[in-house]
């Protein structure tokens, strides 16, 4: 690889890096241990390696010693893993410091990548990764990397960070204080519609932004990296996806819904186009936590890792977009610890289930017209199953307590469930 490319991709970038806007996420890193940070495209974890390369600086390292290579850069065309040395040499070309820091950005498009991160590790250089596929993560990747990066999955804005991007006052204060309260409310519904992409944040024109980053996952880091043939199969199974939020669905049935748009698929496409969607983190499942293993596998409910990317397929469905708010904000927190819990045998139908925290909890835009199935539901769960010690709604606006036939339930707007712990804000812990 030309040296001289290299050279201006990485003083270009430094530029980037110095005159980026930085706010301050969730996010702790170690020093002295090498990352790979994964996530949704455009969920801000290049900002996160901006941020390291920052902080390295005022700790009195020198620029010249951050080499930041960004692989979708289109002077890189027909980079390949035989052009990794080039990258250590063009680095002490451009510093005679004896610590340097790389970050490559979006890695996982030079195959071959996880044998150059490896050896980098191996010869105890400092280095930072990012990339959008979850096979990064796999069985496969932890063999050869052995253990000698620490991964991290970084997702789009949470609502107490769009709030602080937004510069909206969201402490304990602030929601005692009637105009401020307004304003964290106004936020919420803005961020239930359009989600969590740092970029879209301040835009008047959120839409076309997510619609391209969508496109952006879609074309690129399924149906190109995948080499998926049935184009139209596997949008409209996005599409039925998004349709189906708050309940489950089995692939047969997925498969039925595409092929009854006129477009021939199977059971088997369906559940490889699923994992292809989960991989490049547009979506993820929750297994219904009483179901039998194979049915866990095989009838899951599925929901989208960015409430902007599932209002592209809505329209008028504030249920399905609250739902989905939380789904992420459960997410973020317990991982793939977060069931859905639904008995034929008990008529027990439960939104989230978290069996660690001895928790359960549903979700109703409007317990005044909507909460009654939500109410009976936890009530008999709290009856048939020992050990349970919280349940609560999340609703749009409602805020009281509910005590029925001994039980009984919190009932929480979505505002004070999605800001988490700090203060006596609503946290499960």
């Amino acid at each position: 690889m030309n040296h001289n490319i290299l050279k201006q991709v990485i003083l270009e970038q430094i530029d980037i890096i110095q005159s980026a806007k930085i706010v301050e996420r969730d996010y702790v890193f170690e020093d002295n241990v090498n990352y790979i940070l994964v996530g949704l495209r455009r969920a801000g974890k290049s900002t996160q390696l901006y941020k390291i390369a920052r902080e390295l600086v005022e700790r009195g390292c020198d620029w010249s010693q951050m080499i930041y290579i960004n692989f979708e850069d289109d002077r890189l065309l027909g980079f390949t893993k035989d052009d990794f040395n080039d990258i250590i040499e063009t680095a002490h070309e451009l510093s005679d410091a004896k610590e340097i820091y790389y970050f490559f950005d979006e890695i996982q498009i030079i195959d071959g990548w996880e044998h150059f991160a490896r050896r980098m590790a191996d010869q105890k250089k400092h280095t930072y990764i990012t990339g959008s596929n979850a096979k990064m993560l796999s069985s496969e990747m932890e063999k050869v990397l052995g253990g000698r990066y620490l991964s991290k999955m970084i997702m789009p804005f949470s609502l107490s960070e769009a709030l602080e991007y937004r510069k909206i006052a969201h402490d304990e204060k602030a929601l005692l204080t009637t105009a401020k309260s307004a304003k964290i409310r106004k936020g919420c519904e803005d961020y239930i519609a359009s989600g969590g992409f740092p970029e879209a944040q301040l835009l008047k024109n959120k839409r076309d932004y997510i619609k391209s980053v969508y496109e952006k996952v879609l074309l690129g880091d399924i149906i190109e990296r995948e080499k998926v043939n049935n184009k139209m199969a596997l949008r409209l199974m996005m599409k039925k996806i998004a349709e189906t939020v708050m309940r489950e669905i089995s692939f047969n049935t997925l498969a039925g819904n595409v092929k009854a748009s006129g477009v021939r698929t199977s059971t088997d496409a369906m559940i490889d186009y699923s994992s292809y969607a989960e991989n490049a983190y547009l979506i993820f499942r929750n297994r219904n936590y009483v179901s039998k293993f194979a049915e866990k596998e095989s009838t899951p409910r599925f929901y989208f890792y960015d409430n902007g990317i599932l209002s592209l397929f809505l329209t008028n469905k504030s249920s399905a977009l609250l739902e989905n708010a939380v789904a992420v904000y459960l997410r973020r927190g317990f991982g793939d610890e977060v069931y859905y819990f639904r008995s034929a045998k008990t008529g027990v139908d439960i939104d989230f289930f978290l069996p660690e925290e001895k928790c359960a909890i549903q979700v109703a835009y409007s317990i005044e017209t909507a909460g009654d199935r939500e109410i009976k539901s936890l009530i008999s769960l709290a009856k048939k199953t020992e050990g349970i010690q919280r349940l609560i709604i999340v609703t749009s606006e409602e805020e009281r307590m509910i005590t029925e036939d001994g039980v009984t339930i919190e009932v929480v707007p979505a505002f004070r469930f999605l800001l988490g712990c700090p203060g006596k804000k609503f946290c499960i812990r």
